[in-house]
């Protein structure tokens, strides 16, 4: 089996050693570099070529966001997780909606944030299940004014049974489930999941969802805990 390539972002050595003696561990994550500000991934994302980046956000030259936004534009961009200590705020939403794979708190159990790297490598978007809903109450709030209307002009591009899935998706379902829920193979709702994100010009899963709370298309008591 591939390991997956792993580079830790962060401006604290301590927490850099201990994520890297954590992932070391793990018989399947390379750590293949360390950067102690953003503006320094860059560089090392074309030198070691990793699969995630788990990031930090707040850093003193080029913050965590700055460099996942530079990051996600470029082709083949490897997959962000945002490292914070922050349960939900405007911060970690523009970390969302630039591209990251989602994000996990630093007391988060190590098992947990391994889980996460691993989820993240192979196209699952994670958001840690202890903010997931702060976070998409916040992405609702932050509607109030235009952003629910460009967020309905934008989800109007999908057809319905897209729409359905970008539904589902918002609501936490995996593949699994959204098959199983809307009486079509996991095969189709990839290829529902590759359309909505192509139509739409997003990156990945997450985006979806935040899209589809911004249009009002998933209340408070949709959530399905995932």
């Amino acid at each position: 089996m591939t390991a997956i390539r792993l580079l830790l972002v962060d401006d604290d050595p301590l927490v850099r050693a201990g994520l890297s003696f954590m992932m070391g561990g793990a018989d399947d994550i390379e750590i293949v570099g360390e950067a102690a500000d953003g503006g320094e991934v860059e560089a090392l994302v074309d030198r070691t070529r990793p699969d995630v980046v788990l990031m930090d956000i707040r850093m003193p030259t080029v913050d965590g966001l700055t460099a996942t936004e530079r990051l996600r534009r470029r082709k083949d961009a490897p997959q962000v997780v945002v490292l914070t200590t922050f349960h939900a705020d405007d911060q970690v939403l523009r970390a969302l909606r630039a591209g990251a794979a989602g994000f996990v708190l630093k007391d988060t159990p190590p098992a947990e944030i391994l889980d996460a790297v691993r989820r993240v490598a192979a196209g699952d978007p994670v958001l840690s299940p202890t903010v997931t809903r702060q976070l998409m109450e916040h992405a609702v709030g932050t509607a109030a004014d235009n952003r629910r209307t460009r967020a309905r002009e934008r989800i109007a591009a999908l057809n319905e049974r897209e729409r359905e899935v970008a539904v589902a998706v918002g609501r936490g379902l995996a593949n699994a489930g959204i098959a199983a829920e809307l009486f079509m193979s996991v095969a189709t709702v990839k290829t529902h999941v590759s359309r909505i994100l192509a139509k739409l010009d997003l990156n990945n899963r997450v985006q979806i969802a935040l899209l589809a709370y911004d249009a009002g298309l998933v209340g408070d008591g949709d959530q399905d805990g995932h």
